[in-house]
């Protein structure tokens, strides 16, 4: 098998913002923690091998030495390769952590910021797998492979979907391995290698690793910070590209929590029908609504050509990312050409965690409110302890509607990658803006969740305000050197 060489200007790419101030420290550390978080990230194959010294650094305009430094750092904490005459190849260390923290916070536990996602309701939970248990004994005696899903579960989600004003009978309901699987599918089913998938910037990191993976390439419209969409801009774009797919995020978007208003979802409705654009609709976060209810499901809007939109759907953000349940909702045409290609992906859901779902979808008026109570505390703590720690840091669309589970937070400078570098030295795992989107833009903008318990979010932000002045190479201001972490 062939050894991948990777190309320097595409590394360069990826590398976005990797330079911090002087006062933050040598300029190799910077470069050999932006290729680290590359590894670390799966975006640099393990084996692949690194540009020469030479091309790298006149690429990055730096000296040869700082590069020399950064891979000879690399190699020490075993994330390189070397062999005489041959180029360093990308490794991870042996049986040790993904990154080096430093020696004063080596026994603390890591903080997971790259996740927006909430702990499960635990009784709720319990409760549905208690009555799933007594249910499973009936599908024993059949094979278990539900290409579309088990009955209960399905008649459940279509009963969802009536409720929010959109018709849908359970044969228009496909389960799936969470909402990346249903995202899955639908690429495995309808996009071929090379063709081009519309994407918003910023959008989630997960359908563009999709997207990447079934080797297609994604293509953003940009949604303006404190603006939202530009549909205007979208319809031209289709019309410019006439990608094979769209994937739009219309409910409490991820990362900037917005929502399109009723007029936007008809605009949305009118350009898939218009340019005959097979479109994914994400509503993953719809049950996340902070500030205002979402409105009817897009799909209502979409009165000709119905079959262009398929809807998809999870139980991860509304219950619990561990049952690993999500779907879709489409025309029943449509369904039928995915299960043709689905057993070449996989053979089904787990019928178990299928049933558990389907209970707690039928007590979703008791729970989800509760949950998003307590998300709201979250985010209003969040906002305080940004505040008093990180000042300079301002939070996107503070006029407009927001839901979801994180902060979109504009940068004064453009360095989310740096920081993102700088906080996992301490301890901090969070994705730097230019992961929300597809060509190594977003620099200014970084995500930060507010999913955690209220004494880490405190440590979190404590240690980020760290981060941020090893970034910028500034004194602590006095509240948040005052703080230590919060144990």
């Amino acid at each position: 098998m062939a050894v991948r060489r990777l190309d320097v200007h595409l590394l360069a790419r990826e590398l976005g913002n990797w330079r911090t101030a002087t006062a933050s420290g040598p300029m190799h550390q910077g470069l050999s923690d932006a290729l680290r978080m590359l590894i670390v990230d799966g975006r640099l194959p393990v084996g692949s091998r690194l540009p020469s010294e030479r091309a790298l650094a006149d690429v990055l305009r730096i000296s040869r030495t700082t590069v020399t430094a950064a891979y000879a750092q690399m190699r020490d904490e075993g994330y390189l390769n070397a062999k005489r005459g041959a180029r360093s190849s990308v490794a991870l260390p042996p049986q040790s952590s993904p990154v080096t923290i430093e020696p004063s916070d080596a026994s603390r536990e890591r903080i997971n910021l790259a996740e927006a996602a909430m702990s499960a309701p635990s009784s709720p939970v319990l409760e549905a797998y208690a009555a799933a248990s007594g249910e499973i004994s009936a599908y024993l005696r059949l094979p278990g492979l539900e290409l579309y899903g088990v009955a209960p579960l399905r008649a459940a989600i279509a009963e969802r979907y009536c409720q929010r004003g959109l018709p849908t009978e359970p044969d228009q309901i496909m389960v799936t391995t969470g909402a990346l699987g249903a995202i899955g599918l639908i690429l495995a089913t309808f996009v071929e290698a090379g063709d081009r998938v519309l994407v918003e910037q910023p959008t989630f990191t997960g359908a563009l690793a999709a997207i990447s993976a079934a080797g297609a390439r994604a293509v953003p419209v940009s949604i303006a910070p404190d603006e939202g969409w530009d549909l205007d801009a979208l319809h031209i774009a289709i019309r410019q590209l006439a990608p094979n797919l769209a994937y739009v995020i219309p409910d409490q978007h991820n990362p900037t929590g917005l929502t399109m208003t009723p007029a936007q979802r008809e605009q949305l409705a009118h350009i898939i029908s218009d340019t005959r654009t097979r479109t994914i609709i994400d509503e993953t976060m719809t049950d996340i609504w902070l500030d205002q209810p979402v409105p009817p499901p897009v799909a209502c809007a979409v009165t000709r050509r119905s079959d262009l939109v398929m809807s998809i759907g999870s139980m991860s953000k509304s219950f619990w990312g561990g049952l690993r349940i999500g779907w879709i909702r489409a025309e029943r045409a449509t369904l039928a050409t995915i299960a043709a290609r689905r057993p070449s992906v996989d053979l089904g859901t787990p019928i178990f965690e299928q049933l558990a779902a389907a209970h707690l979808l039928a007590v979703t008026d008791r729970v989800v409110p509760e949950r998003c109570d307590l998300i709201r505390n979250r985010r209003a703590l969040l906002r305080r302890l940004l505040a008093e720690h990180l000042p300079d840091w301002h939070e996107c669309n503070v006029n407009q509607p927001t839901g979801g589970l994180a902060l979109w937070m504009r940068l004064p400078i453009p360095s989310s990658s740096a920081v993102s570098a700088a906080a996992s030295r301490l301890g901090v795992d969070i994705p730097p803006g230019p992961r929300f989107g597809v060509d190594g833009t977003l620099e200014r903008y970084i995500r930060v969740p507010y999913t955690l318990p209220e004494d880490t979010l405190a440590e979190a932000v404590s240690l980020l305000a760290r981060a941020w002045a090893s970034v910028v190479g500034a004194d602590l201001a006095p509240a948040a050197a005052a703080t230590g972490p919060v144990v």
